[in-house]
């Protein structure tokens, strides 16, 4: 919870607000408290789509969806305006973690914890199917665990009983994964849809994962439309009761009355909400919320105690509240900000001295909002707006920018690194005296690895650049990590290994010749093999256990490369597209061309990206016309999907996010383009600046392009 800014406004109706509680694509929410004490999550509708027709529109169905539903199961609406000014919406405060926060905080839920979530919602599914309803967007994020039991949250795409789910742009408003697959074709939706939701929220609940998941959302989309779903982790006894709920025939599902019977819950199961951990918390964050809200009354003018008045001094000040109330706690804006939940941060034991090998878990990724066309966030063919950007940052030399969770890492101007929110562009540390051209690793998206202009090996806590452990190695250049160990080449060409649980020397190896002095970073590693390529085309993979070369590929191509990584499978670019298995180097299949050119003509392959379900490169061929082309590939075989759009860069990646590819362009285009995953049409176009460095890369629903000095955030859509 953060305190007001800046263009807040300090009351919405009956509500004083208090503190901003969080904010999406369409508007931010604030917690807020009325005349008589009461506490709620009020969301506005953000003041530049007041004039968005179609914008406030979806916003009143919101508030009158959310209205029209009388059950204990949801977030009860207290207020709300929906007429002139801002728009607005006043729902009850739900102190409680989301259920995707608890599964990840605590694990997967017991038996018994789980047959009491599927009664308790499915009996809420009732209750708003009976009022003509139909929610669309069940997923753990809408789903809030007080010590009353589980509440369902946000209305906004809710829609009563008719009606499509496709927009006319082809955008799915629902969440992949988790929206059922008629949702998905954009056929007509029934109550059914809201089971198929269920039991998706289910099985994450019961096994940790995902029923459906995949590298990104057109295959994730696919598997929900025709693959079963993985029920790894999730207990026997649940397995029969949960599957049903999850058949692509809506006829098939149970209905919500007949799964709250199947599904009941022994006796006491109903304590997973009152007692142990959770319960624990939620207790906290009521008595949090509480001493907020009481010293929020102190703080008004004229009231008992306030500043100014007889009746005790007020020294704990609303700014010092809510800055301590979001040190002890993350607040979430559940749902888009139908309402707010308090979830606690682990509590770590202040130490005397630094342990330089004890670091912070990871932190999460804060997720872009998804341009929907239809929601008149871009219009197809056009421009989009950047999150952020361009920022002048970058210095000449910088390696590709690098995103950790809530930070992208690059080389900066003027010297080192420095580290920028991946929010807002801001600066978050910098740390000086770094080698950017010696490059930067992630380990496990808790530490940076880099190193300085001494060759020492220096690590830096991700999130905040505290330093931590270093390791005299005679760095050059750093080339990959895996959970052991970073392997990087040291200044007299040789290949070195450093353990990361006490930044000793794990072992020393030589590089032969045609290596030695060609090594180009970053390389890839997997099943005890590191794999890196050459300057001029070829490809040494040796044993991470020693160094010892296993296998190498001579010749790939006649300029540099770089390896792609998916499971057990490397692959590459250059004179054909070959993978290979990456234990052996055992060629799996290999593509020169696809009947681009005649037999005397020319062809190459550009950098390769792979995902878990599908390949991307850029071809280019040489013949009588020289054109350029994006291809898709599924990885098992090499067998073509489609062309995407002419004139990319082939000595930059594809971009996958979303639902689409970003592929920068360039010989005289110099622009950024952004096609659909799909079918591979044109959806958005981005002008660069003439310049000769260029590179895009993409994390949490955001595409950042390097382009010279510069550095962009762009939405995706």
């Amino acid at each position: 919870m953060n305190p007001l800014g800046t263009g807040d406004p300090l009351r919405l109706g009956p509500y004083r607000l208090l503190g901003v509680l969080g904010e999406g694509g369409m508007g931010k929410v604030y917690v807020g408290q009325d005349g008589a004490g009461t506490v709620a999550a009020v969301k506005v509708l953000r003041p530049e789509l007041t004039h968005e027709t179609h914008l406030v529109q979806r916003f009143v169905r919101e508030a009158q969806a959310a209205q029209a539903v009388t059950s204990k199961g949801v977030a009860r609406v207290l207020g709300a305006r929906t007429e002139g000014g801002r728009p607005w919406i006043a729902t009850e405060f739900l102190a409680g973690p989301t259920l995707d926060e608890a599964v990840e905080a605590y694990g997967p839920f017991d038996e018994p914890a789980v047959r009491a979530l599927a009664a308790s919602i499915a009996r809420t599914l009732a209750d708003i199917h009976a009022a003509g309803l139909i929610h669309r967007d069940l997923k753990p994020p809408n789903i809030v665990l007080t010590s009353t039991g589980p509440r369902v949250i946000d209305f906004g795409i809710a829609r009563p009983e008719h009606g499509l789910t496709l927009t006319s742009t082809g955008q799915i408003p629902v969440t992949p994964g988790y929206g059922a697959p008629e949702q998905v074709l954009g056929r007509r939706v029934a109550p059914p849809a809201d089971v198929f939701s269920l039991g998706a929220v289910l099985v994450h609940a019961a096994g940790g994962r995902r029923a459906f998941d995949a590298g990104h959302i057109a295959a994730l989309q696919y598997k929900v439309v025709h693959d079963e779903p993985d029920l790894t982790g999730v207990p026997e006894a649940l397995r029969p009761l949960i599957l049903p709920l999850l058949a692509k025939d809506p006829a098939a599902r149970p209905t919500p009355a007949q799964i709250a019977t199947a599904l009941a819950p022994p006796k006491g199961a109903e304590r997973a909400w009152r007692r142990g951990k959770v319960a624990a918390a939620i207790k906290e964050r009521e008595t949090r919320i509480h001493d907020l809200t009481t010293v929020a009354v102190a703080l008004t003018p004229g009231a008992p105690g306030a500043p100014g008045t007889s009746g005790g001094p007020a020294q704990v000040t609303r700014r010092r509240l809510l800055t301590g109330l979001a040190v002890g706690g993350v607040v979430l804006a559940a749902g888009g900000g139908a309402t707010a939940a308090l979830w606690p941060r682990t509590e770590v034991p202040r130490r005397k001295k630094t342990d330089l090998f004890a670091f912070p878990p990871a932190v999460k990724t804060p997720m872009a909002h998804v341009l929907n066309a239809d929601d008149g966030d871009f219009i197809v063919g056009g421009s989009p707006k950047p999150l952020w950007g361009p920022i002048d940052v970058l210095a000449e030399d910088t390696p590709a920018p690098l995103p950790v969770r809530d930070v992208i890492v690059v080389g900066a101007a003027g010297g080192g690194i420095a580290a920028y929110n991946v929010v807002d562009g801001t600066r978050r540390w910098a740390a000086k005296g770094i080698r950017g051209q010696g490059r930067y690793l992630s380990l496990s998206d808790r530490l940076i690895a880099a190193v300085d202009t001494k060759g020492t090996l220096r690590t830096y806590v991700a999130s905040t650049g505290e330093p931590r452990w270093t390791a005299d190695a005679d760095a050059h250049q750093l080339l990959a990590a895996d959970d052991e160990s970073v392997y990087l080449v040291t200044k007299d060409h040789r290949l070195r290994a450093v353990n990361r649980s006490d930044a000793r020397i794990r072992w020393t190896a030589p590089l032969d010749e045609p290596f030695r002095t060609k090594v180009n970073p970053p390389g890839v590693t997997a099943r005890g093999r590191l794999v890196m390529s050459t300057t001029d085309g070829n490809v040494l993979a040796v044993d991470t256990a020693d160094g010892r070369r296993v296998w190498d590929l001579r010749g790939q191509s006649d300029s540099s490369i770089r390896p792609a990584l998916s499971g057990g499978t490397v692959y590459f670019g250059g004179k054909n597209m070959t993978a290979r298995r990456i234990t052996d180097g055992k060629k799996l299949w290999a593509v020169r061309k696809r009947g681009l050119v005649p037999e005397d003509g020319y062809t190459r392959w550009g950098m390769v990206s792979a995902t878990k379900d599908a390949l991307y490169a850029v071809h280019q061929a040489y013949a009588d016309d020289t054109s350029s082309l994006p291809h898709k590939w599924r990885p098992s075989d090499g067998g073509e999907g489609f062309q995407l759009v002419s004139g990319s860069n082939l000595d930059t990646p594809v971009a996958v996010q979303g639902n689409g590819l970003w592929v920068v362009q360039a010989d005289g285009f110099y622009e950024v383009n952004a096609v659909s995953a799909t079918d591979g049409s044109q959806v958005l176009t981005y002008k660069l600046p003439e310049t000769d460095r260029q590179w895009v890369v993409a994390d949490g629903n955001r595409v950042f392009v390097m382009s010279g000095a510069s550095l962009y955030a762009f939405p995706v859509f």
